[in-house]
């Protein structure tokens, strides 16, 4: 576990994407955004463009893009915006994905993921559906891409992970949920730990100039609740008798929500960090054990045996 100073930068917990990285060019950067076409992932991709980068929008559905990519694109500005099919959940996917990638890759933002899936499912590879996707994918991809990154010569790669990780160590003796019930926020949770373990683990590619952080976006109402039924939200407080939606006042627009993400894949002030976890664009304390509303990051989440024994576990499955 790290012992260094936490790093802080000028950023509130309400500025924008856009914000953080104003005055930042990244004319010439080639950059990949997983679920780019929704939610924060658009507010990821459009200061990316604006900046100057060159963005693949990687999602399910490329149609969904569209709109966004004739947005951006016919705005005249330096960067530009592109459209590719990506499906996390299925390796042979990803596979395709990376054979048809030319040239470095500067940025990777794994923003994609799914959340609370009512009922077990499963990926093509037999993995739980949320691991798969929302871990398990974006490992795949990461470390196939590792040359295009390592030729990048200073890649960044941001893992969108959740608060909800805090309360849920990873479970290697049962991560599929084979043995012990499948319950739907466990297995978020999990899949949200795995991803910061991955930043953890992937302090190891420091000597090739590749940094990899995870990130909490905070509370956000996007298409992310899409499996989440009306009592639920109501439980949450976020949805009133008649089914609108009502954010709560620390509710963050998806802007606010993708700045973490930005700050980690642009902003200089980042330069060099890696394997660390932020949240409200600063890097976050270890979170209290037994605290009524924890914060911050795990100390489950940050330890480098079971980061090192993770990676391990996906490597494997890769191979299989």
């Amino acid at each position: 576990m790290s012992t260094e100073k936490l790093l802080t930068t000028p950023f509130s917990p309400r500025a924008t994407s856009a914000d953080v990285i104003s005055g930042v060019d990244l004319t010439g950067r080639r950059a990949i955004v997983t679920g780019g076409a929704s939610g924060i992932g658009v507010e990821t991709v459009r200061p990316l463009v604006t900046a100057g980068a060159e963005v693949t929008v990687a999602t399910r559905r490329p149609e969904s893009a569209e709109p966004l990519v004739r947005e951006l694109n016919e705005a005249g500005g330096k960067g530009s915006a592109h459209l590719a099919q990506l499906d996390l959940s299925d390796l042979e996917s990803v596979r395709s994905f990376v054979q048809d990638w030319r040239g470095p890759l500067d940025i990777l933002v794994a923003n994609a993921g799914i959340m609370a899936l009512p009922q077990k499912e499963l990926a093509p590879n037999g993995w739980e559906l949320q691991l798969a996707t929302n871990f398990l994918g974006h490992f795949a991809l990461a470390t196939a891409m590792h040359s295009a990154l390592k030729a990048s010569g200073s890649a960044r790669v941001v893992l969108v992970s959740s608060g909800a990780h805090i309360s849920v160590p990873f479970d290697f003796e049962d991560p599929q949920f084979e043995r012990r019930p499948y319950d739907p926020w466990v297995a978020y949770g999990q899949s949200k730990t795995a991803e910061v373990l991955f930043a953890v683990g992937a302090r190891r590619w420091a000597g090739d100039s590749i940094t990899v952080n995870a990130c909490n976006p905070g509370y956000i109402l996007t298409n992310l609740q899409r499996h989440l039924d009306d009592d639920t939200m109501r439980a949450f407080g976020v949805m009133d008798a008649d089914g609108n939606l009502t954010p709560l006042p620390f509710y963050k627009t998806p802007a606010q929500g993708a700045a973490t993400s930005v700050l980690l894949a642009a902003s200089p002030l980042v330069n060099g960090v890696t394997g660390r976890y932020f949240d409200d664009n600063q890097e976050a304390p270890i979170a209290v054990e037994g605290a009524e509303n924890p914060s911050g990051v795990a100390a489950h989440a940050l330890d480098p045996a079971s980061a090192q024994r993770l990676w391990e576990y996906a490597e494997g499955a890769l191979q299989g």
